[in-house]
């Protein structure tokens, strides 16, 4: 089984993932473009993640169905979790060796800026398809 490391910027935080497919989605939502200045490319880590200096890590409830965890050290931004699977998304370029990486899947197309557009073929979800979709899990 392989093994992923990453750690965040200023080393307070490393992490370790057991998982990671490579096809990464996209999210478009306001929340994750007023969190990293730009739509959040994440690769899917599933639950099996061990994380080392947790005390270093703030964790941030943005939606009622996930939470943003980032280090309070350097401000890195490290995971999205979901609540009812506890399962990690983090930054794809928090692993800078992936291999096979492939867009997949773009969240909040309906609201994507006009001032930016990808030309990948990717499925797509709306605001009403994923509000419907998270509301059934909750």
């Amino acid at each position: 089984m392989s093994q992923y490391k990453t750690n965040c910027l200023c080393g307070a935080v490393q992490i370790t993932a057991e998982e990671i497919n490579p096809k990464f989605t996209v999210c478009h939502c306001q929340s994750c473009r007023t969190w990293g200045g730009a739509p959040f490319f994440a690769v899917k880590c599933g639950t099996n993640v061990k994380i080392e200096g947790i005390d270093k890590v703030k964790m941030y409830e943005s939606s009622s169905w996930a939470s943003r965890g980032f280090c309070i050290e350097c401000g890195t931004h490290l995971f999205y979790k979901f609540k009812a699977t506890g399962e990690y998304s983090m930054p794809v370029s928090m692993f800078p060796n992936l291999e096979g990486l492939e867009m997949d899947m773009q969240y909040f197309s309906d609201i994507r800026p006009s001032y930016y557009c990808f030309s990948n073929e990717t499925k797509e979800m709306t605001t009403a398809e994923i509000t419907t979709y998270f509301a059934a899990k909750i």
